[in-house]
């Protein structure tokens, strides 16, 4: 993935449905990370073991930071099938890194909370534009491409790249 910015204006080169997965955690005290430390680094090792996967179904993923209290990992994936496959695989990182938030939930202790959002998008309902920059977002999943002069996000919404 360049680093270097992209002269001129691009599209993302997805082709076909898609699923938006968002995740994240939010700190709420600061102060015991003890509590939320296992959970903000459980991530980071679970895209490692899909990366290492091909066949996994991720495309590609965002980290970032909502706030120095909220981080979050936006991913987006070839099916929701793969997603939940990967998210039910007892042989995966994931069965582990659950099981301990929801032991942490079962305490109350309210150390760390955490959210998820799955978004599944047909063809047709999804467009990027990237002007001068490096990929980025589903650009950085699926490949870019130059944009056509000419065609609108309408038209790209409707499937003319």
């Amino acid at each position: 993935m360049p680093r270097t910015p992209i002269p001129g204006r691009t599209t993302a080169a997805a082709e076909g449905d898609l699923v938006v997965f968002l995740i994240g955690m939010r700190i709420n005290h600061l102060w015991a990370p003890h509590h939320w430390l296992r959970v903000l680094v459980a991530m980071p090792r679970m895209l490692r073991e899909l990366r290492r996967r091909p066949d996994s179904g991720l495309l590609g993923y965002q980290l970032l930071t909502g706030s120095p209290r909220t981080y979050y990992v936006v991913q987006y994936w070839r099916t929701k099938e793969q997603l939940l496959r990967y998210a039910s695989d007892l042989t995966g990182l994931h069965r582990p890194a659950w099981t301990m938030v929801n032991r942490y939930e079962r305490k109350k202790a309210l150390h760390v909370g955490i959210w998820h959002e799955t978004y599944v998008v047909p063809a047709g309902n999804y467009e990027s534009i990237y002007g001068d920059m490096p990929a980025y977002g589903l650009g950085a999943a699926t490949g870019v491409r130059p944009l056509r002069e000419g065609v609108s996000a309408r038209a790209r919404l409707e499937g003319h790249r």
